[in-house]
């Protein structure tokens, strides 16, 4: 995938809120060996790394455009390399974290086991996700992609999300060893300003999938229909736009 630093970043302060809600979950003790996956342009790596007592953080990510926006820290480490690849590795944690990265990786029930395969006993698990198959904007723009010229620009590829319910992640978890569990869905409510700001919050994220696929008058085309749904969805401004997250936690 592509992405566009400065775009995600115009919503860095909605995007940090669900951070912080998740590492209250996260149990610490000295010296923790952490893996955040997809740590993006690591900002909330090293913020993590810093509520924690003397841990060894690495971050990894698979976007050459996001890495190089990582700062530098005593013990915190970043690496390009994809999710994937990271978990075919023998090395193990003792706190795997992710933030907003998993929805990004299809197969979840395949997915979940082999990533706490990865984690110590003792360990622990903190994941948050957009629900993406329950908001409104991502519903949107995959009804938009299957309709035409858009099926015909794509040879009728989608990109369905792979998230699962609570109910699913709940059993994952619990059947591959999981205690303590936390696990619940939250609205983190985004307010419009302007006309264009919920299209500018998924072009930063969801929207960058079928960008790839595009050629560029087909994605401005694309982003224009996108717009004018949006907008037709939400036709005043201020609009809450009723963002729902996944927070699933466990000790192993």
């Amino acid at each position: 995938m592509t992405w566009d630093p400065k775009k995600y970043n115009e919503f860095k302060e909605e995007r940090s809120k669900p951070f912080e809600d998740l590492t209250s979950h996260i149990v610490d003790q000295p010296n923790l060996k952490v893996l955040d996956l997809g740590c993006g342009t690591g900002e909330l790596t090293k913020k993590l790394s810093e509520k924690l007592n003397n841990p060894t953080v690495l971050g990894i990510d698979n976007s050459a455009e996001m890495l190089p926006k990582a700062p530098l820290g005593e013990n915190l480490k970043f690496e390009e390399r994809t999710i994937l690849d990271q978990l075919n590795t023998d090395k193990k944690w003792d706190l795997i974290f992710s933030n907003a990265a998993l929805q990004w990786i299809d197969d979840h029930n395949e997915l979940f086991p082999k990533i706490i395969s990865c984690i110590n006993p003792g360990g622990q698990l903190a994941v948050q996700m957009p629900q993406q198959n329950e908001n409104i904007l991502n519903k949107i723009l995959l009804n938009l992609v299957q309709e035409e010229p858009f099926s015909s620009y794509l040879k009728n590829w989608t990109r369905p999300s792979p998230v699962l319910t609570l109910d699913e992640y709940a059993k994952i978890l619990f059947e591959n060893g999981g205690k303590n569990l936390n696990i619940y869905e939250k609205v983190y409510p985004l307010i419009s300003n302007s006309k264009n700001d919920f299209f500018d919050f998924i072009s930063g994220s969801a929207l960058t999938v079928y960008q790839e696929r595009l050629k560029e008058n087909e994605f401005e085309e694309l982003s224009n229909e996108l717009k004018k749904r949006i907008n037709a969805y939400f036709p005043v401004v201020p609009s809450i736009y009723a963002f729902r997250r996944l927070i699933l936690y466990a000790k192993f």
